[in-house]
This record gives structure tokens, C-alpha cells and sequence, in this order.
């Protein structure tokens, strides 16, 4: 008798591969940052940029979940662990990394791994010529900081792209990528197959997450660095169905822009709202928004060498009255007609969505992005700044009014002499 979370499909699907279905399996770490790390993290989220003492604590706590649950599996006699996911919860206070799959049997001799994939996207993976190694990861911890932030928010005062923003969120989100290679390079893997994006709330913080799984393709080559690792978000039935084509995947590509409509604009579209029709410059601030991002991730997929880029998704969310996000994420591919998958078609039990009869809502803790912006936590200024854009505004105009008085009791009384 064993409990597994592997559905009817995904068995289905992994016998097909010589694989049978085995337990539950979780690994779990409860841990607090103490008190000096906690002063160091109070510290960076005052100056911005990257808490390295909270994305080391993250990173080795999530790390150290997914070694447990592995060794669980190991004692069942385990082949591998399929659907892995690393959660994050808060538990009397203090942080649980959590880390669960399912594990699978095989009777032939294959090294253990690990992926996040499902039963149904590991055999596509499979098939297509990807073999698991482990589960990846990247993630950066990061606030805004009292310097950039009060820089951005008086740049928001104007129309346009405001850059201190764009550059902080394109370097942090490019930094956990570049962290995710760099733990698939470390497992001997030359690919990340059915990546995962996610943005997660932190008290005072923001976590960027990235994961995937670390896989190995005979035909991609050895890895010389880090950065010559293969990352997808594709899922595994579009992996196939590219492979077929004779399309592989070079990298996941990314960008953001972030834009203020500025004051001038922001009154003028307030009075415009006040009739009906369309208020053009809001149309026309996301429409250059949007045009400037995927300029940018063209950029990016054409440095590559890339023939298309793949999934786009582009989200727009708007951080606080005026001011917009434009997130744009796709996998960038090139042509290669020597990687065809090992079947001529892909399985109907493959291609099937599965149902999933057990719901339980309420708040979300991250979510991936591109799937709408109900459960994602909005990136927000920092509560100094709207304070200071604040004093500001009072001080300007305090000042014109001082100015005012200050006129006309200097100007020169008009006497009426009398006749």
C-alpha cells in the first residue's frame, strides 16, 4: 500500500518510460534569520537592491527542503522524484521551506533526480530527449530602498519611463536566471526545461523566483559555463510539439518598463475622465509602455542568435495611480532539425487536461506571472517616499502662496486724488 499524487494520465504516461508510481515524499526546515541577520536586512531594505542576507536564507532553507524530501525518496528505493514544488510559510513566527513530490520506481538503472515537471510533462521531456538530473532553482530578495526610491518617485513627477525602476527590476529578475543556470551547471545539467516564474511577498521585501528542471539533451553539448546553460519556460507538450518542427530553445528571455503618466498628464486625464470618450494620454502612455518592452526583449532574443521567441506573455499592472508596469517573459528558439523527438506522435494521454476536483481558495502566496494580476502582490513605493513626494507637493505649494502675499503687500498703492 503506498499514497501517491501522481494522477491516472501521468501513470499512464510514465509506464510508457519504464516508470512506476511510489510514495508521498516531503522534506521540510524551520528556521529564523536571528538578530544580526535581521539588523543586516533592515539595513539593505533602508539602502535598495539585493538583502543578501534574506535571499541566502531562502535559497538554503529551500535547498535544504528539497535535500530531505530527496533522501526520503532514496530510503523508498526511489528512482526519482516527479512534481516537485518549494513552498514558503510562515509557522509561529518562524519561516517553514517546504518541499514535496512524488516518487517513482524504475527498473532499469538510471541516476536519481528530481523535477518539477508533472507525470505527463516528464514523459514529453523524455521523449523530446531531455533527461532530469534535479530541481533548480534562482531567486533574489530585494527591496527598493530610500535613495532609489525617493530618486524614482520625483521621476515620476514627469511623463515617460521612469529608469530607475526599470533598470532595478530588469537586473534583479535577469540576476535569479542567471542564479538558476548556475545551479543546473552545478548538477552537470545543460538545460532548464518547464520553468516556473514567480513574485513573492516578503515582510518589507520582494522575492523573484525562478524554477525549473535541471536536465541533460545529448545533442545540446557539454557546458562550458553557466551561461551556455538552455532555459525554457515552454511546458513539456510544447517542447515536443517544437522539437517536431525542429525548433530548440536557446534561453528564457525577459523585460520590464516602467512608466508614469506624470502630473501634467495625470491632471489632464482626470478632467478628460470627467466626460465620455477616450482619454488619450493614457492610450497613448501604455501604447508606448508596451512598444519600448518588447523592443527590449527583441534585443534581447536577437543577441542570442534566436528565430522567434516563443509564449510571449505581457502583463501590465498598474503599482499606483499613474504609475504602470509592463513585464514581457518568452523563450527564445532557433531553428535545429537534429533533435526530433523519439516518437512519431505525441500520445493522446499527453495532451489531455487534467480536472482538478480540490480547490481551496484564499490569498495567494505567488503566483506566475502572466496568469492576471488578482493574486500577484503588487510592487509598491516604499511608504517614505509617498511621504516625501507628499511634503513636497505641500512645500510648492505653500511657497506660491507665500509668494502671493508677499507681491501684494509690496505693490505700490493706487491713491485717488480727489477733484
Amino acid at each position: 500500500m503506498f499514497l501517491s499524487g501522481l494522477s491516472g494520465n501521468e501513470i499512464y504516461c510514465l509506464a510508457l518510460k519504464g516508470f512506476t508510481p511510489g510514495e508521498l515524499t516531503v522534506g521540510n526546515c524551520v528556521n529564523s534569520m536571528g538578530l544580526v541577520g535581521g539588523l543586516a536586512s533592515a539595513g539593505r531594505q533602508f539602502a535598495g537592491g539585493e538583502i543578501k542576507a534574506l535571499t541566502d536564507q531562502i535559497s538554503e532553507g529551500r535547498h535544504l527542503a528539497i535535500h530531505r524530501m530527496e533522501e526520503e525518496a532514496k530510503k523508498h528505493g526511489a528512482a526519482g522524484v516527479t512534481g516537485v514544488t518549494a513552498e514558503l510559510r510562515t509557522l509561529a513566527g518562524y519561516q517553514e521551506f517546504l518541499a514535496q513530490g512524488t516518487a517513482v520506481h524504475s527498473q532499469n538503472p538510471t541516476p536519481f533526480f528530481s523535477t518539477a515537471a508533472s507525470g505527463i510533462e516528464l514523459y514529453c521531456h523524455l521523449d523530446a530527449g531531455y533527461h532530469p538530473r534535479r530541481f533548480a532553482m534562482g531567486n533574489i530578495a530585494y527591496a527598493l530602498g530610500f535613495t532609489r526610491g525617493l530618486t524614482g518617485g520625483l521621476r515620476t513627477m514627469a511623463r515617460g519611463e521612469v529608469h530607475e525602476y526599470s533598470t532595478m527590476y530588469n537586473e534583479i529578475r535577469h540576476t535569479a536566471v542567471a542564479r538558476l543556470r548556475e545551479d543546473a551547471a552545478r548538477s552537470g545539467a545543460n538545460a532548464v526545461v518547464d520553468a516556473d516564474v514567480r513574485v513573492i511577498g516578503h515582510a518589507g521585501a520582494v522575492e523573484f523566483l525562478v524554477t525549473g528542471t535541471a536536465s541533460v539533451h545529448d545533442k545540446i553539448g557539454a557546458v562550458t559555463n553557466a551561461a551556455s546553460v538552455v532555459t525554457s519556460e515552454l511546458s513539456g507538450e510544447e517542447l515536443w510539439n517544437l522539437a517536431k518542427l525542429g525548433y530548440t530553445p536557446l534561453q528564457l528571455v525577459m523585460a520590464t518598463s516602467i512608466y508614469s503618466l506624470g502630473i501634467t498628464g495625470g491632471i489632464g486625464a482626470m478632467f478628460k475622465a470627467m466626460s465620455k470618450g477616450e482619454i488619450p494620454e493614457v492610450t497613448h502612455l501604455v501604447y508606448e509602455a508596451r512598444e519600448n518592452c518588447l523592443d527590449h526583449l527583441r534585443k534581447e532574443a536577437k543577441a542570442l542568435g534566436a528565430a522567434q521567441v516563443i509564449g510571449n506573455r505581457l502583463t501590465i499592472l498598474e503599482l499606483q495611480p499613474g504609475l504602470l508596469e509592463i513585464f514581457a517573459v518568452g523563450t527564445a528558439v532557433a531553428l535545429r532539425q537534429d533533435m526530433p523527438p523519439a516518437s512519431p506522435s505525441l500520445i493522446p494521454q499527453a495532451v489531455i487536461t487534467e480536472k482538478d476536483s480540490f480547490d481551496l481558495s484564499g490569498p495567494l502566496v505567488g503566483m506566475r506571472l502572466g496568469e492576471g494580476s488578482s493574486g500577484r502582490p503588487k510592487a509598491q513605493l516604499p511608504p517614505i517616499c509617498g511621504c516625501i513626494i507628499a511634503i513636497l507637493f505641500l512645500t510648492f505649494f505653500v511657497g506660491i502662496g507665500i509668494v502671493s502675499a508677499f507681491m501684494k503687500q509690496s505693490s505700490p498703492s493706487h491713491v485717488v486724488n480727489p477733484r
